[in-house]
């Protein structure tokens, strides 16, 4: 039966772990759209063998379930990163390596390869005539960049971005494979103390409903604001 009770302390339980959920979200969205945006600008540059490396690993990534690629880091990242670390003359245990960096770097691979899609898409929105008007007025690159093109292509794609940020949320909840503890996995934990499932996992659904509208409000204020700047 359910059990209205058990809600306020489920709650309580799963609250917690909101903040580092979010905190990993972020570092994720902002390093795969970093990764994004050089990466999409190799293809829209049109720049020789990059452009061909790019397309290769969105393929990759594109291709291959979330859960193997945490996987193959989990198992694979401290190797690669004592391999590394050797190059250079240091020695440091790969496999002290925490959880959570492993979780944050396998989603910022993958990712990374759908950012490089949103981001290519809005610089392909953009109008070369606006750029082509802006050199006959005197701007430099990097003013052309920062006043014209930057602008209207954040604009673009704010709308992507912030869907982007709810997949990273339901993607965190895979971390649960390698022991990393987000908001569903700390329903499942909740609910394994008193085998009361369907209130738990009731709890974490409103949760990611809240966050969902407020990246929302948050992604329709800040297109609003660029859009009366630009």
């Amino acid at each position: 039966m359910f059990d209205l009770s058990l809600l306020i302390p489920d709650f309580l339980s799963i609250l917690p772990v909101v903040p580092w959920t979010l905190a990993m979200a972020v570092a994720v969205f902002v390093l795969s759209t970093l990764l994004g945006s050089l990466f999409a600008l190799c293809e829209y540059r049109r720049i020789p063998v990059l452009r061909e490396l790019v397309v290769a690993y969105k393929v990759v990534f594109k291709g291959v379930p979330m859960v193997v690629v945490i996987f193959l880091a989990y198992f694979g990242l401290p190797a690669a990163l004592e391999f590394v670390t050797g190059l250079v003359g240091l020695k440091v245990n790969g496999h002290m390596t925490p959880n959570w960096v492993t979780l944050i770097v396998a989603l910022t691979a993958c990712v990374a390869a759908f950012q490089t899609e949103v981001i290519k898409g809005a610089l392909n929105s953009f109008d070369k005539g606006q750029a082509e008007a802006a050199h006959s007025l005197g701007y430099t690159g990097w003013q052309l960049f920062r006043r014209v093109l930057l602008p209207q292509v954040t604009v673009a794609a704010i709308p992507d971005l912030a869907n982007s940020v709810m997949v990273i949320m339901k993607a965190l909840s895979l971390g649960f494979a390698i022991e990393v503890v987000d908001i569903f996995a700390q329903a499942q934990l909740t609910a394994a103390l008193n085998f009361y499932y369907l209130e738990a996992f009731l709890v974490a659904v409103v949760i990611y409903m809240v966050i969902a509208y407020l990246v929302t409000q948050l992604a329709d204020f800040s297109e609003r604001r660029l859009r009366l700047r630009s």
